[in-house]
């Protein structure tokens, strides 16, 4: 059978993961080029393999092999092809065989570049880095298998899922399989897993430089954070993507009205985001002045062991949360296998502290490298707060008995304040002088976008007198989108001044000559953008309820909905569709007929609430339809929202990663290959090793 193919290949790939992982750091410590030259064979031979197994399992989920008990628990007849496809990574089983495989080749990736700069680094990257997907795919393999049967055991009711077959048992084929969650049936979840993954995997590469630079004892220098700077970015941008695809996810969806609940999946892909910005802003600054190396190097290792735990909590079922799979046996493997590099990272770390110097001390507390310190200390803040909230519950439980659950007032009340203070250090840092920086010369930079911010910021007050508060998070946004512009104006006019472009030819050349500066100011833009969202959210969102017969009305904000009718239909996946008919007035005149609808998954016995959305810049009116009478279907209940600014949060987005896009875009081609040689020369590496060439 194919699925045994898929079997077959999976097994070899984890096999040649471990091969690869202890032949790289064989020839490493040895200088034994051919088995690192192995080595670098073995990865792109486990990438190719698991290649395989992944479209096989797909080419199952397309044709509904229902022997296997994955392609059953996630996959119907009724489900189209698009959406069998995607089922990959819509359950248990998939999304570890797919998570491997994208590690897998992101190592390959790195595998194929050239070696030269980093020669002496690239086994251990290839060693931890393939550790890492060895682990992943040991888990597919012998904990969670895709390619695992349905199995009758004689003399009893009862089923099983084994690899093979178990004694007394028979294979079971049914005709039809459970199908895809029904909340997992939305672009957003389409698209949020595989971005989250690919920001999951991303982050191992920086890791594995940085575990590199520690064992080989070339951490004095700083090679691997040039090296590690786009896939860092990588990484980074597609975790951004992630968590607002997810955003969008819920807040189609779930149907509370909102976008971010603080759910402990929804944590679990922030916090590894918190530390990886951190770094990526730290790192500034050991490249710039050669200080804070220690310092990267905790970051990079608590961004890696946040991915790691991350992946524990979604996937072993220990939290409550619509995101999170069932309960599984993968629990104390995660956990070992946390403890394990957390523990080894760090202790790797103490035994190389001599090698990590820094270059330069703190010069003045009003300066750059102070103002990029605070941001990352009110990064690992927040981080922590998060970890914290996220990890009570488990505590509780374990220690009391009864799981004492922290809500989103805990969160808020906690971060609000220090999200609060990273703003204002965003608009801020661009002009703080590295070394010290003149106060006097910063509050003549400052004054105009001050005092404009203050204007601004009062005029929308008088507006908004019945939100007071609301006042001081406009400013914030407001007084920091000022200081972006700036910058971008000063630039743009050197260059009108001295060069004669107009305006628009100044700023894209402007971007052209420094991508990395001028595209990190979009991603503030964008960030920005993205508060503007929460703001509306914490301030301004109002909702009400009712139950209208037809041609009644409900008053929210300065809109009317008038309910014109309701019918019940039945779905292209099976589902019973319940349908209402909306028309939204606003000052007397149509704008629009919207269509929130309830739908019942008849297999899973499941419901999904369907909104029906009139969307401005402004911001949503969002309906749901909540229940109605069984009889003449003449009467519905509706909830509905009215969400201000939430439109902001999806464009600054997109912002965000056409910033990160101009920041990390390459000026070369990938390389050709090289061949992986170890120049002659003596080193002895701090006790560590000894290499002899």
């Amino acid at each position: 059978m194919l699925a045994d193919l898929g079997l077959i290949t999976l097994t070899l790939a984890f096999i040649l993961a471990i091969y690869a992982s202890v032949a790289a750091a064989y020839g490493g410590w040895r200088a034994r080029s051919p088995f690192v030259e192995s080595a670098r064979n073995a990865v792109l031979v486990t990438y190719l393999l698991l290649t395989g197994s992944v479209l096989i399992l797909i080419y199952a989920l397309v044709t509904m092999d229902f022997s296997l008990a994955y392609v059953v628990d996630v996959t119907s007849r009724a489900m189209s092809t698009f959406l069998r496809v995607t089922a990959l990574w819509g359950g248990q089983a998939g999304s570890v065989l797919f998570w491997g495989w994208l590690m897998a080749g992101f190592v390959a990736l790195v595998s194929l570049r050239k070696w030269d700069r980093d020669r002496e680094l690239m086994p251990y990257v290839i060693a931890v880095a393939m550790g890492t997907t060895a682990f992943f795919i040991g888990l597919s393999l012998f904990i969670t298998n895709p390619f695992a049967h349905l199995w009758h055991l004689e003399g009893a009711n009862e089923f099983t899922t084994a690899v093979f077959r178990p004694q007394n048992a028979m294979a079971y084929i049914p005709q039809d399989g459970q199908g895809l969650n029904p909340l997992l049936r939305h672009f957003g979840m389409i698209g949020h897993p595989p971005t989250t993954y690919i920001g999951f995997t991303g982050f191992v590469i920086p890791y594995a430089f940085a575990m590199a630079a520690l064992i080989t004892g070339e951490s004095r220098r700083d090679e691997w954070i040039h090296t590690t700077r786009r896939w860092t970015l990588v990484a980074w941008v597609f975790l951004s993507i992630g968590l607002v695809l997810g955003g969008r996810w819920a807040y189609d969806v779930l149907g509370w009205g909102g976008f971010w609940g603080w759910d402990p999946v929804e944590n679990a892909m922030l916090m590894p985001w918190l530390t990886g910005t951190a770094f990526l802003h730290s790192v500034m600054i050991q490249e710039k002045r050669g200080m804070l190396k220690v310092w990267n190097m905790v970051l990079i290792i608590l961004t890696y062991a946040l991915v790691i735990f991350g992946t524990f909590i979604t996937r072993t079922g220990i939290v409550s949360s619509v995101h999170a799979f069932a309960k599984s046996g993968m629990g104390p493997a995660f956990f070992v296998f946390i403890g394990l590099t957390f523990l080894g990272s760090m202790g790797l770390l103490f035994r190389r502290l001599d090698t990590l110097k820094a270059e330069h001390d703190l010069e003045g507390l009003i300066s750059r490298e102070s103002a990029f310190l605070l941001q990352n200390l009110l990064f690992l803040g927040i981080a922590f707060a998060v970890f914290w909230g996220t990890i009570f519950p488990m505590i509780s439980e374990l220690v009391t008995g009864t799981r004492i659950t922290v809500g989103p007032p805990f969160f808020k009340q906690v971060t609000g304040p220090l999200f609060a203070a990273l703003i204002i250090l965003q608009g801020l840092a661009p002009y703080f002088a590295w070394r010290k920086q003149s106060l006097a010369k910063l509050g003549r930079t400052l004054l105009v976008p001050f005092l404009a911010s203050l204007i601004l910021s009062a005029v929308w007050g008088y507006f908004h007198r019945e939100h007071p508060a609301s006042f001081v998070g406009l400013w914030l946004v407001t007084f920091v989108a000022l200081t972006v512009m700036l910058e971008f104006w000063i630039g743009v006019r050197a260059r009108m001044r001295t060069r004669s472009e107009q305006p628009g030819e100044a700023l894209w050349r402007l971007f052209g000559r420094d991508r990395r500066r001028y595209g990190g100011y979009l991603v503030h833009m964008g960030v920005l953008m993205i508060a503007l969202g929460f703001i509306g959210d914490a301030y301004f969102k109002e909702e009400t309820q009712g139950t209208l017969a037809i041609g009644e009305q409900l008053a929210v904000g300065n809109y009317a909905l008038r309910f014109d009718g309701l019918t019940q239909d039945e779905g292209s996946d099976g589902q019973e569709v319940f349908e209402a008919s909306i028309s939204i007035f606003k000052d007397g005149a149509l704008l629009k007929e919207l269509k929130p609808r309830r739908d019942f998954f008849l297999v899973q016995q499941q419901p999904v609430t369907v909104p029906g959305v009139y969307s401005t810049l402004g911001g949503d009116l969002y309906v749901l339809l909540v229940g109605w009478e069984e009889i003449g279907l003449s009467a519905s209940t509706f909830k509905v929202y009215l969400n201000p600014l939430v439109n902001w949060t999806w464009l600054g987005g997109m912002v965000l990663v056409l910033g990160t896009l101009i920041a990390a875009w390459p000026t070369g081609a990938l390389g050709e290959r090289s061949s992986y040689v170890l120049k002659p020369h003596s080193r002895q590496a701090d006790g560590l090793s000894s290499v002899e060439g």
